[in-house]
């Protein structure tokens, strides 16, 4: 009899035991559907957990540096004190900055006061002002919704201008376009001429709709006589970033007089630094996380195993009469696996089934869906288990001699 043959008469009979004995299937079945339905949901709030996260952190440009007084991750007590005492950044630096670099595309100051916004009778008592220039609209990675962006002349001339975050237009103008109106910000009058596109949250700590640009003079000259500021610089490229880099490196301690014995005084951050640490947290925890639901497959496992014993057991008969008239080992063998597979792989469809609609669910508040890839890799995580789980059994089975068998009846 050909392999062919073989597996379709194993399916046949594993189809026929199933059908024969439902409840004792489906009684197996349950810690699969518990271990599929666990290890797919944790895998798939995996998932939607990266990418918010990096939905999160686009704000930051792949391709953008972010310079600094203090580094954004800071591992001790120590490294805090130390970063403390580091000169601020100037804007006379960004201007000497700007001068000399020559492989950025743009780079742009960047400083930030909180203050209250007011419109005929409607405010917000609290919104983030962030003075910089005509710049930003490259480094920031922004979208207009409407109007425009600052321009040069508003910049270098100080004009008060202003352009809104999503949400602080909605929350001011309602259904009136906010466009050449005028707001006060902090108690000073400002002239509207554009509105950001909805950015969402930076990891679910502030929201980035929640901003006004202004020129930063303005921010000299309404808020604060001596901001301290970072700098954004946007290469060219994402591959050039690294030479960007370097480049950024010396002309910053070049122009922070920092000597060459001497640690920089200034930090350069990049979305990478995000990246890499919450992928080493992420990492720990789907480990832990997949280690602790797959403990249920294992149980499940267990339990096809002892099924599958007690389904040798009881057909001991069978078994030797099929090896009396010529079966192969690997026949009853192949019956076996079949049977403990096809058990753990309809426990796994009836899991799969159930954590779909639980992925709707978790969709409300994740970015997160059950892909075919997971569907597939959920069944084929239950089809090995089915395997591993009924080898034993199977094997005995096999090995089985016509004699002991019919004897064992």
């Amino acid at each position: 009899m050909s392999f062919w043959l073989e597996l379709k008469e194993g399916i046949r009979i594993a189809a026929g035991s199933i059908r024969g004995n439902k409840l004792r299937a489906s009684l197996a079945t349950l810690g699969i559907v518990i271990g599929i339905l666990t290890v797919t949901l944790m895998g798939t709030a995996i998932a939607g957990l990266n990418r918010a996260f990096l939905r999160s952190i686009s704000s930051l440009g792949a391709d953008v540096l972010h310079v600094s007084k203090f580094s954004w991750f800071i591992n001790s007590n120590a490294e805090w004190l130390k970063v403390q005492h580091r000169q601020e950044i100037t804007l006379a630096q960004v201007n000497a900055l700007e001068q000399q670099m020559t492989s950025a595309r743009a780079i742009a100051p960047f400083t930030e006061v909180g203050a209250p916004i007011r419109y005929q009778k409607r405010t917000s008592q609290r919104v983030w002002v962030i003075g910089t220039t005509e710049q930003f609209l490259f480094t920031g990675g922004v979208n207009l919704a409407q109007g425009r962006f600052l321009v040069h002349s508003e910049v270098s001339g100080g004009r008060p201008v202003c352009v809104l975050g999503s949400q602080v237009a909605s929350n001011l103008f309602l259904r009136e376009s906010p466009l050449g109106k005028t707001v006060q910000l902090g108690g000073h009058d400002f002239g509207v001429v554009g509105v950001i596109e909805p950015q969402g949250n930076f990891l679910g700590q502030f929201s980035l709709d929640n901003q006004v640009f202004i020129p930063v003079k303005q921010m000299y000259a309404c808020f604060n006589s001596q901001p301290y500021f970072s700098i954004q610089v946007k290469a060219r490229s994402l591959e050039e970033l690294e030479e960007t880099k370097e480049e950024l490196r010396g002309l910053m301690r070049k122009i922070r007089r920092v000597a060459p014995a001497q640690e920089d005084d200034f930090s350069i951050n990049q979305q990478e630094n995000f990246v890499s640490t919450f992928n080493r947290v992420a990492g720990t925890i789907a480990a832990v996380g997949l280690f602790i639901t797959s403990l249920s497959l294992f149980v499940g496992g267990i339990g096809i195993m002892n099924i599958m014993f007690v389904s040798v057991a009881e057909r001991t008969r069978e078994i030797g009469i099929r090896k009396a008239i010529g079966a192969k080992h690997r026949t009853i063998l192949l019956q076996f696996l079949i049977e403990a597979a096809g058990i753990c792989v309809l426990g796994g469809l009836v899991g799969v089934a159930l954590a779909y609609p639980v992925t709707l669910v978790m969709g409300r508040f994740l970015p997160a869906t059950m892909s075919l890839t997971a569907a597939g890799i959920a069944l084929g995580v239950a089809l090995v288990t089915g395997v591993v789980s009924g080898f034993l059994p199977a094997w005995r089975a096999a090995r089985m001699r016509p004699v002991d068998a019919l004897r064992n009846e």
